[in-house]
């Protein structure tokens, strides 16, 4: 089969390599498209993946093509979305319920061979069922919304909140159509990019500014998230947080990149400062509510690339370029 291959730092090539074959509670999937990420990025980087060569590619769907001698949940032809999270429930993260802390944390597309490729292989526990309705090239969407997900859940958001969201890629619009969805009174979106900032207007942001100083707000919001893993931006945000507000780490940062806190004020103010790490029971729910038609899928996909692409794709999403970036085998 032809898959994306992330040989060494900084090097990725297309090249044929033997098709998967299925463990006793395993799938194959046929991948109709896989999603492209920051993290695809740090991989790329040499970060996140322990080791390389790897087939990169954490967010895709598909059918399923071939089953292991264990499985019955489900059969050849279904069309499934893959959760890439490979928990060990071993460990004391684990045990208490925090799977995506996991001592030996791994996933597919980051330890393991992911869906940067023409099949993939998953646990059975990992696939959700897709109903017939949804288009499954679209549905490589439901792994980044599961994370979205994920971070609505660790805001455990107030009703009427005054949020503010740094940038509007991907998972900044993500965080956007679901901080509509869960009673914010005002969602305002800055960007550097007014290509995806005005998409961020088309989606019914209250505001939308290069910069938290054109909106007049002197009080500060009572959400900040960062979705860019930008230093500045969270340098900034850090200091656009209202009393008793919080602010959620959620875009994915170079491990070098730091940001300076103030103790005082984060005491004084009752500020909260948390992250969000992945998917965590969120799976599902995403799935779910991507099947109501939560995003628009012409929307959120810029560009659609063939495999033999991957390379172009990943310079594409490096340069900023468009909103999500797929391949399809």
């Amino acid at each position: 089969m032809r898959a994306a291959i992330v040989e060494a730092p900084g090097k990725v090539s297309v090249t044929t390599v033997p098709d998967p074959d299925p463990g006793p509670r395993d799938v194959v999937v046929s991948v109709a498209s896989c999603g492209l990420c920051g993290t695809d990025l740090h991989i790329l980087q040499g970060e996140f993946a322990p080791s390389l060569p790897l087939v990169p590619g954490h967010e895709f769907a598909g059918e399923v093509v071939g089953v292991g001698q264990e499985v019955t949940e489900l059969a050849v032809g279904d069309l499934v979305a893959v959760d890439p999270s490979l928990h060990c429930h071993e460990c004391r993260y684990c045990r208490i319920g925090r799977g995506n802390l996991c001592e030996r944390w791994a996933a597919i597309g980051v330890t393991v061979a992911g869906g940067a490729a023409e099949y993939a292989v998953a646990p059975v526990a990992n696939c959700v069922k897709l109903p017939e309705h949804i288009d499954v090239k679209d549905a490589a969407l439901i792994e980044p919304l599961s994370c979205a997900v994920r971070g609505y859940d660790v805001l455990s958001s107030t009703l009427g909140a005054e949020v503010l969201i740094y940038g509007s890629g991907t998972m900044g619009l993500m965080m956007l159509e679901l901080a509509k969805r869960t009673g914010a009174a005002g969602v305002d979106v800055l960007d550097v990019n007014p290509d995806r900032l005005a998409t961020a207007a088309l989606l019914g942001c209250s505001r939308s500014a290069a910069g938290a100083d054109e909106l007049d707000r002197p009080g500060g919001w009572d959400v900040v998230i960062d979705a860019t893993g930008n230093a500045a931006a969270i340098q900034d945000g850090l200091g656009r947080v209202a009393k008793g507000g919080t602010f959620l780490q959620f875009g994915v940062a170079d491990y070098a990149t730091t940001a300076v806190i103030e103790p005082y004020r984060i005491y004084n103010q009752e500020i909260t400062i948390t992250g969000s790490m992945a998917v965590l029971h969120s799976y599902e729910r995403a799935a779910a509510l991507f099947a109501t038609g939560v995003l628009d899928p012409a929307v959120f996909i810029s560009d659609r690339l063939p495999l033999d692409q991957y390379p172009q794709a990943i310079d594409r999403f490096k340069a900023g370029i468009g909103r999500k970036i797929v391949v399809e085998p």
